[in-house]
C-alpha cells in the first residue's frame, strides 16, 4: 500500500531524516526495522542528485519510499528528486498561499501541475514512452507534496496553504518555529503548542494529512491529529547507539 493510501486510510505513516547516510544498505535496515519511508536532508546536508537515485530506487525496491527535504523552492530541486524516484518533496519555510501553489506546480503532474514529463528514468522505473496518462495520474496519487510550516507567518496562512489543491501534508518543523515565536527550542510552552494546534486545524478542515518532525512529548502530545510521524536523524541515531556502547562497556571494568 503506498503511503497516501495508508494514511487516507486512517494509520500512521512512521520515518526518519538522514543526513549522513550514503550506503543504500541504509535502505535496508530502515525496511528491516519496519519504517514506511526514509527523509533524504538536502536543507542541512550535502547529498548529490547520484546518490539521492541510488537510494531512492533501492527503497522503491523494496518498498520503502524515500522523500527528499529539497533546499529550497524550486522547479530543479523538486521535480529533478522526483524524476530520481522520490515519493515526495518536502519543501522548508513554506509561507504563503503561493508558496504552496508553485510547490504543486513542480511536484503535481497536469491537471493538478506543471511537472514535466520524462519517461526512462528513475521514476516510471526506467520503462520507456507510453501510457503517458496512466502513469501520469498514477503519480498525482502517489507523490506527496508537502509544505513544512516552520513560521509564525505559516502558522498565521497554515489555513489558506491547506486549501490549495495537491498539497497533501502540512509538517511542522518545531525548532524553527519556536524561533519564530519568539521562544528559541522551547518546544513545549503553549505558544508553541497554539501554533501546532492551529496548523492540525487547518489540515483537518481542509482533508489534508497534518505532520510533525518531533520528539516524543510532541509525537505524544498531537497523536490524535498525526497520519504524518518523522522522529529523530541518522545523526541523533548514531550519537545515541555511540553513546550507548560506551556506557554498556565501562560499566563492565
Amino acid at each position: 500500500m503506498e503511503l497516501k493510501e495508508k494514511m487516507k486510510s486512517g494509520q500512521k505513516i512512521y520515518g526518519t531524516m538522514l543526513r549522513v547516510s550514503r550506503n543504500p544498505a541504509v535502505c535496508y535496515l530502515a525496511k528491516n526495522a519496519g519504517l514506511d519511508y526514509v527523509m533524504f536532508d538536502c536543507e542541512h546536508s550535502n547529498y548529490s542528485y547520484e546518490s539521492l537515485h541510488d537510494m531512492f530506487i533501492m527503497g522503491n525496491a523494496l518498498g520503502l519510499n524515500g522523500l527528499l527535504r529539497v533546499p529550497q523552492l524550486s522547479k530543479d530541486h523538486i521535480s529533478r528528486a522526483l524524476d530520481c524516484g522520490a515519493a515526495g518533496a518536502m519543501v522548508p519555510m513554506t509561507d504563503t498561499l503561493e508558496q504552496a501553489e508553485e510547490i504543486v506546480r513542480w511536484s503535481k503532474y497536469s491537471p493538478l501541475g506543471e511537472r514535466g514529463y520524462g519517461s526512462g528514468c528513475a521514476n516510471t522505473d526506467y520503462v520507456g514512452g507510453g501510457k503517458h496518462k496512466e502513469i501520469m495520474e498514477g503519480a498525482n496519487r502517489k507523490i506527496i507534496s508537502i509544505a513544512q510550516i516552520e513560521t509564525k507567518l505559516a502558522v498565521d496562512n497554515a489555513d489558506e496553504i491547506a486549501a490549495v489543491r495537491g498539497i497533501d501534508v502540512l509538517l511542522i518543523g518545531p525548532n524553527d518555529l519556536s524561533i519564530s515565536l519568539g521562544i528559541p527550542g522551547d518546544l513545549m510552552n503553549p505558544i508553541e503548542l497554539d501554533a501546532i494546534t492551529h496548523v492540525a486545524a487547518s489540515c483537518k478542515k481542509h482533508g489534508k494529512f497534518f505532520g510533525l518532525h518531533a520528539g516524543l512529548n510532541l509525537l505524544e502530545k498531537f497523536s490524535d491529529d498525526l497520519s504524518f510521524v518523522m522522529s529523530k536523524t541518522d545523526t541523533d541515531i548514531l550519537a545515541e547507539g555511540f553513546s550507548q556502547i560506551n556506557a554498556n562497556c565501562r560499566s563492565i571494568e
